[in-house]
């Protein structure tokens, strides 16, 4: 059991008793760290503080879409953070377009979610930073022409879902994806697995987010991401130990973890 990298998790979304755990748990799960994203302002300043604390924890600022959109406030309070708090945090997110929202209401209007969207974008391209994006099926175009706008290479879809035509488009532009424990029972994540070159690949919990299968009733947790690895391998043929390099290289070189 090598090393791994949890690429997104909420960190900050677990119980205090449940992020003790976790973090106590990481050397014995050989897990080395965990980029947790943020879902808005206070969010963001939690995974900051927990950054201050443990130095596994590598915090993303950004505001999840599957939520009303912040207020002027509290926008301007996080692009304050941001510019402020630079040189704390590895990447730009989780940041997105609210598909599933948008499908429990068809008369949703997506405009403002995309200009806030394209904020975020234009400001990874300032800061030179990773950006991690929630953006699946009918959204993941739209995120594309915005990355390619703004020229933005590093771009991370976690737990993506999409057609084949945009999967091929993300390849070819260099973007990653991660792949989550429902690999082991879902046919949809299987086929990407098997479509999506190694090199652009990396394994995350989204935890607390809770999965079926074997995992069914347990707390996410990223001993979980060993699972991935090794399904990786089985359906990529490939020798599992090639894999876990693989993978801990995309995550330490796209998120520039250097220690």
């Amino acid at each position: 059991m090598r090393a791994v990298i949890d690429a997104h998790i909420h960190l900050d979304m677990y119980t205090k008793q449940e992020q003790q755990r976790i973090l106590q748990d990481l050397d014995d799960a050989n897990v080395e760290a965990l980029i947790c994203v943020s879902n808005h302002l206070q969010s963001a300043q939690r995974l900051l503080e927990l950054g201050k604390e443990d130095r596994r924890v590598k915090p993303a600022i950004g505001y999840h879409p599957e939520q009303e959109l912040p207020t002027e406030e509290e926008q301007a309070a996080l692009w304050e953070l941001i510019d402020q708090a630079q040189h704390r945090f590895v990447a730009i997110g989780e940041v997105g377009l609210p598909y599933y929202m948008r499908k429990e209401n068809p008369a949703f209007d997506l405009s403002a979610y995309i200009n806030l969207l394209e904020r975020f974008i234009r400001k990874a391209a300032q800061l030179n930073k990773p950006i991690v994006l929630h953006a699946v099926y009918e959204d993941a175009p739209v995120v594309c022409d915005l990355l390619e706008k703004y020229q933005v290479k590093k771009a991370h879809f976690h737990w993506f879902k999409g057609d084949k035509q945009t999967v091929k488009r993300m390849i070819k532009n260099g973007y990653y994806i991660s792949i989550t424990p429902d690999c082991m029972y879902e046919a949809e994540i299987q086929q990407l697995i098997s479509a999506y070159p190694l090199e652009q690949i990396m394994v995350e919990t989204d935890g607390p987010w809770p999965f079926e299968g074997e995992f069914q009733g347990s707390l996410t947790h990223p001993y979980m991401l060993h699972r991935i690895v090794e399904k990786i391998a089985y359906l990529k043929k490939i020798n599992e130990g090639q894999v876990y390099r693989q993978l801990y290289r995309n995550t330490k070189e796209f998120y520039n973890l250097t220690d």
